[in-house]
């Protein structure tokens, strides 16, 4: 091959020849070198692909229908999210990341409120009733968010019913949601210092309701799957990957748990009181996807535990700290149109004394000051470890927030879950993975 080519450059080497590749078309590169290059094809799946968890490139190098060798590429769904958020307040930072995981927003929000919190030293200032929703607010969206996995899991295998019958019950937690937040879907709700308003008597009922009906529809997902030998053929002993694996590539969550190691860090390295509630960890023995299936619907039960224990915890009291020059906005009144604060509101406000409308005004434009350094904060997000960086020069701004986010690492199993099986495997072992390609490409 020459050096020259346009998709690698070559260099011998002690080991032999060398390519640095810079492209996907990898049939060019290897058949100058590969002696049974004739007999493998290379296939694209993506990015438009509709077995896939979102805009997935995968490369699959094939020796009939067995994989010899995958490569993710991601990147596709990239926003800015990151580099957004040195251009916005602290506060408004919350509107951008809850939108990276879409489909775990409040996980993204109260991860960016600690890292806030704890550079501005205010942690165990946070409120009591306000700490209990969030633990409430997370419960909920990590249950929405297996349910989620459940039905495209269920549509990729070709249990459509599942498909139908998850996203079901999942309207019943975003109709919860916009009760409490006006949303279904990016909240910004939590905020540094709290949440930006109260929990409504009428979303406590829903919430109750929810947890009396879930037990028996759990109990109808596993008698439509668990025992159904098309299922278990398709998972059993599908996309193996065991605890030394896990660890050695960094995947947390899920499918950690689902090979044997109980590692979860509202256990280990609890935050918002976990470490007062009572529930398990979830684990399997055998890193398939049958194993992650079993410690999802279980992770489910667990989580309807923590949300009845944080709903017996709601005492009354403020959801935002005392700090005036912080807690906005504590006190929200939504007009009229769903939109923007209420006149009554604004005329609250401007009644007060000029001293405190121009702190109102510059608070809002402008944001609260963070004292400069670094911090990380780690949460335990539906697909496993959600980390915070978050660093501070001191200014209204964040200087730079980088998130750890578990859809990107845990991509990094794909190849040593595919490569040597079947190609429809990989749409299995692809989807026990439950990348949220938002939050990978943020």
């Amino acid at each position: 091959m020459s050096a020259t080519s346009n998709y690698a450059s070559e260099h011998e080497t002690d080991e032999g020849r060398v390519f640095t590749v810079t492209g996907g078309d990898w049939d060019t590169i290897v058949a100058g070198t590969d002696p049974i290059n004739d007999e493998r094809i290379i296939v694209n799946m993506g990015p438009q692909h509709p077995s896939t968890h979102g805009v997935l490139r995968l490369i699959l190098e094939l020796e009939g229908e067995t994989v010899r060798e995958a490569r993710s590429v991601v990147g596709y769904l990239h926003t800015g999210i990151e580099k957004n958020l040195e251009y916005r307040n602290w506060v408004q930072g919350s509107t951008f990341v809850t939108r990276m995981d879409y489909l775990a927003p409040i996980f993204n929000e109260t991860a960016y409120a600690l890292a806030v919190e704890k550079l501005l030293g205010i942690t165990d200032d946070i409120t009591e009733r306000a700490t209990t929703i969030r633990v409430l607010m997370m419960e909920l969206n990590r249950i929405s968010s297996h349910l989620v996995w459940l039905a495209t899991t269920g549509m990729e295998l070709g249990a459509i019913s599942i498909m139908l019958y998850g996203f079901r019950e999942r309207e019943y937690i975003l109709d919860i949601f916009e009760t409490i937040t006006g949303l279904r879907m990016n909240h910004a709700y939590v905020r540094p210092g709290g949440v930006a308003q109260d929990v409504p008597d009428e979303a406590i009922v829903k919430i109750r309701e929810f947890l009396k009906m879930m037990p028996k529809k759990l109990k109808e997902y596993e008698d439509l799957l668990s025992g159904q030998p098309i299922w278990t053929e398709r998972t059993k002993g599908v996309a193996v990957l065991d605890v030394t694996g896990c660890v050695a590539l960094g995947i947390t969550g899920p499918v950690l748990r689902s090979a044997g190691l109980a590692w979860d860090l509202r256990k280990t390295m609890p935050y918002c009181g976990y470490e007062t509630y009572e529930f398990d960890v979830p684990t399997h023995p055998d890193g398939d996807v049958w194993g992650r299936y079993l410690v999802r619907l279980a992770e489910i039960r667990e989580s309807m535990k923590l949300v009845e224990q944080a709903l017996d915890r709601l005492r009354p009291g403020p959801v935002m700290v005392a700090d005036r020059k912080i807690a906005w906005p504590a006190q929200l009144a939504i007009g009229v149109d769903g939109m923007g604060n209420s006149l009554e509101h604004v005329a609250k406000i401007m009644g007060q004394s000029m001293e405190s409308l121009i702190h109102h005004f510059k608070l809002v434009t402008e944001g609260f000051r963070v004292p400069p350094g670094q911090v990380y904060v780690a949460i335990e997000a539906p697909r496993g470890e959600l980390g915070v960086h978050a660093v501070s020069d001191g200014g209204t701004r964040p200087y730079r927030v980088h998130y750890r986010e578990p859809s990107f690492v845990n991509l990094q199993a794909l190849p040593a879950m595919a490569e040597g099986g079947l190609i429809a495997d990989v749409i299995a072992g692809g989807a026990s993975l439950d990348p949220v390609m938002g939050g990978c490409d943020r």
